[in-house]
C-alpha cells in the first residue's frame, strides 16, 4: 500500500481529509488503470486504504463525537449507516473481476457513495470536532486513530461499525486479513 498521508499538524481532522484525497486518487487510479493487472493492484491499495480509515473512525473518532458533543448522535449514526453500506459495497466489489465492465460500474458508484460521505463527515462530523475540541485533544485523537489504524483490518467486514465490536472483533479480522493478504502477495 502506498504510504498513508502524514499530518503535519497533529491534527486528527487535518490527517483525516488527508486521507480523504488520498482514497480520491486512488479511485481515480484504479478507474484509470491499463489493464486488469494494473487495476487489481490499484484496487487493492484502494480497498486497504478504506477499510483501515473507517475502521480507525469507528473506533476513535465517531464515539469521541458521541460522548463529548451534545446533539451529534444523529450525525454519527448516519455516517455509520453509510460506512456499513460502503463496507458491503466494497466486499462484493471484491468479487467482481478487475478489468471488466461489471468492476468498473460497480467502483463507480462505491465511489460516489464515498466521496458523498467524507464530505459529509468534513462537513458535519469534523466541523464539530474543530468547533468543540481544543487542539491538545484534536492531536491526541489524530495519534488514536494512527494507533488504531495498526491493528485495523485490511478488508471490509460490514456489520462491525461499532467501537465495541472494532475493538472485540478488529485485531482477529485484522489478523486473518492480514495473513490472507500476504498469501496472496498483497501485503500492505
Amino acid at each position: 500500500m502506498s504510504k498513508k498521508p502524514v499530518s503535519g499538524s497533529g491534527d486528527v481532522v487535518t490527517y483525516l481529509k488527508e486521507q480523504h484525497e488520498a482514497i480520491k486518487a486512488l479511485f481515480v487510479e484504479t478507474l484509470d488503470a491499463k489493464n486488469a493487472t494494473e487495476q487489481q493492484a490499484a484496487f487493492t491499495r484502494l480497498r486497504t486504504l478504506l477499510a483501515v480509515h473507517e475502521t480507525a473512525e469507528e473506533m476513535m473518532v465517531h464515539p469521541r463525537v458521541r460522548r463529548k458533543i451534545d446533539g451529534a448522535r444523529e450525525v454519527v449514526d448516519a455516517r455509520l449507516t453509510e460506512e456499513h453500506d460502503a463496507k458491503v459495497a466494497l466486499a462484493e466489489l471484491e468479487n467482481i473481476p478487475c478489468g471488466t465492465a461489471d468492476f468498473s460500474k460497480a467502483l463507480i458508484h462505491l465511489q460516489a457513495a464515498v466521496l458523498e460521505h467524507a464530505e459529509r463527515e468534513e462537513t458535519e462530523e469534523f466541523t464539530l470536532l474543530e468547533e468543540q475540541l481544543d487542539p491538545a485533544e484534536l492531536a491526541k485523537l489524530a495519534t488514536a486513530v494512527e494507533i488504531a489504524e495498526r491493528i485495523a483490518p485490511t478488508h471490509p467486514h460490514a456489520g462491525v461499525e461499532s467501537a465495541f465490536a472494532n475493538f472485540a472483533v478488529g485485531p482477529f479480522a485484522s489478523l486473518l486479513d492480514r495473513a490472507r493478504d500476504a498469501l496472496r502477495g498483497n501485503a500492505a
